[in-house]
């Protein structure tokens, strides 16, 4: 049976950052789709943008696909899984969450990161002419993609646009996704160094039973070896 994966972006993203983890997906016969959540795209109008309209996009999507659809969720789109995945569970035959933000019944991403990390934040975008949050130089550099080379952190930054502050303040619920019994991967690079040492894996404690791969690499793994994250992909649906 030919797998399909939908590959949902993190903050600042946008459907380009799973190129390469799509290239190597389909050179195993897989269907790939990573489509580019609403306000992501150069040039869009994010003024608007609310936390419903990226659920709504992964539903519509999913919805839209032949079914036995395996769902990835990068980062910040963890949580878009949670709120996304009671709208198009019919079509699902997994979910995968890559290092990946997954929250309490009731709480927002802001709730989870250090308070002077959430008002710098909104500050920031307090002071945009859309409320959304810069591309943060140092925070790529320091955090996302830690140890790699100048050009390669250079190449990112370039393609990385403003974000939505709605993402990080919208309250996440999550009875409904709870209810669902579907099979939960959690797919971990465990070079990560956006979050201390652990709490990716103890969020993940509230997915209940899950499997665990562990990888090699960062939080941009997916781009910066993507046949890392292609190999685990595949092992997930395994």
């Amino acid at each position: 049976m030919k797998r399909t994966y939908v590959l949902i972006h993190g903050a600042w993203h946008g459907g380009w950052c799973w190129n390469g983890v799509a290239a190597g997906l389909k050179k195993e016969g897989c269907e790939v789709l990573a489509p580019t959540m609403p306000g992501h795209n150069p040039g869009d109008d994010r003024s608007g943008i609310t936390f419903d309209h990226y659920t709504s996009a992964i539903a519509q999507t999913v919805n839209s696909t032949p079914g036995g659809v395996i769902l990835v969720g990068h980062s910040s789109a963890g949580f878009m899984l949670q709120a996304a995945a009671p709208k198009c569970a019919d079509k699902l035959a997994g979910l995968v969450f890559h290092n990946a933000f997954i929250l309490p019944d009731g709480k927002s991403q802001f709730d989870l990161v250090p308070p002077e990390v959430a008002q710098g934040m909104a500050a920031a975008a307090g002071e945009s002419p859309d409320n959304c949050v810069p591309v943060m130089k140092d925070f790529i550099r320091g955090s996302l993609m830690a140890g790699e080379p100048q050009e390669v952190q250079d190449a990112l930054i370039s393609k990385l646009n403003p974000q939505p502050l709605a993402l990080f303040t919208a309250k996440v619920r999550t009875a409904e996704f709870e209810a669902l019994s579907l099979p939960k991967t959690v797919l971990f690079c465990k070079d990560d160094a956006s979050l201390p040492p652990g709490v990716y894996l103890d969020m993940a404690q509230a997915l209940g039973e899950f499997r665990l791969i562990e990888l090699a690499g960062g939080h941009e793994t997916m781009i910066t070896r993507p046949e890392v994250v292609a190999t685990g992909l595949l092992k997930a649906a395994g």
